[in-house]
């Protein structure tokens, strides 16, 4: 389920090609980054469907493995605790989870795809987690749950051949994976023996959600010129032209919802920006960004441009 450090960093990439680009139209721009925000639903949609896959592949080298001239014991009566797991079956008995996939025309059809997932369960049989689940004595629907977590942090999370197929499917998905491998755990940990899966929701509450992101993307274009104003006059011993590009973005973000959004706490925005900011900028940008932050929620107090509705969000 989204969060609003994630919205915002998916606002902050549409700011960032907006102001970069030729294009100024806004509506175009607002239309792409909520088609950006919905799309990584179809990255939990990829990740859930992938145990399915790597269940068929296990299933036909059982199968080959029979058709040995001289099959071994172990090829005749393999283990099947992977193949036969009540998660995997679930999943894939699951309306809500094959109705979206097919809604958003989410799947792993094609010969490509086939392959790439033959050369995951390969890797997966010579880890660590394979084999002691395999071979354990412990059984039930928690010890089943348990491994296909730790399976999926382990082979599927983190697999360079995922991350490549999303990589080429959008350019900005290697920064929602973690986002979507979370919802991805999240359900499977949510999962209850002889209950149905229920897909969970892109939005906690979507129209509230939305709202935050158009207005955020829409009010820190209107205010440009007003922000740049404000952030040139706070960092006077500095050029514009020094301060990297993602900085001054950041601050006009911030700066932005500091006014705008009279419900959400001024610390709580502070920390959003200068947490984002050492992912997205340069090592020393939180520390500046820290400092100009201070500096311009005491200005716009002065002015009385800043007044949160709500106890405590002035902290």
């Amino acid at each position: 389920m989204l969060n609003r450090r994630h919205l915002r960093i998916k606002v902050l990439q549409a700011l960032y090609a907006y102001f970069q680009g030729d294009e100024d139209s806004i509506k175009k721009t607002e239309n792409e980054l909520m088609q950006a925000v919905d799309r990584i639903y179809d990255l939990y949609l990829y990740l859930l469907l992938s145990f399915g896959e790597l269940k068929d592949i296990a299933e036909h080298r059982m199968e080959e493995n029979k058709k040995k001239i001289r099959p071994t014991e172990e090829d005749l009566n393999p283990n099947r605790r992977f193949v036969d797991s009540a998660i995997i079956q679930t999943l894939q008995d699951s309306y809500s989870l094959r109705e979206a996939s097919e809604d958003r025309s989410v799947n792993w059809i094609g010969d490509e795809h086939h392959e790439m997932f033959r050369k995951i369960f390969i890797q997966m049989r010579e880890g660590e987690t394979w084999f002691a689940h395999m071979n354990s004595e412990a059984t039930g629907f928690e010890e089943d749950k348990n491994f296909m977590i730790n399976l999926f942090k382990a082979e599927i999370a983190n697999s360079p051949l995922i991350y490549h197929f999303f990589e080429e499917k959008s350019i900005h998905w290697l920064d929602d994976i973690d986002l979507a491998c979370q919802m991805a755990i999240k359900s499977i940990k949510g999962m209850e023996e002889g209950e149905k899966f229920v897909a969970m929701p892109l939005y906690k509450d979507k129209e509230d959600e939305q709202e935050f992101i158009r207005t955020l993307l829409r009010k820190t274009i209107s205010m440009d010129s007003e922000n740049l104003k404000l952030i040139d006059e706070l960092t006077d011993n500095w050029e514009l032209e020094r301060i990297a590009k993602m900085d001054i973005l950041l601050l006009k973000m911030a700066i932005t919802e500091l006014q705008i959004f009279k419900s959400i706490p001024k610390k709580v925005t502070l920390n959003e920006y200068i947490e984002i900011s050492k992912f997205y900028s340069t090592p020393k940008s939180h520390g500046f960004i820290n400092g100009i932050l201070d500096k311009a929620v005491d200005r716009l107090i002065k002015d009385g441009k800043i007044s949160k509705l709500g106890r405590g969000l002035m902290d």
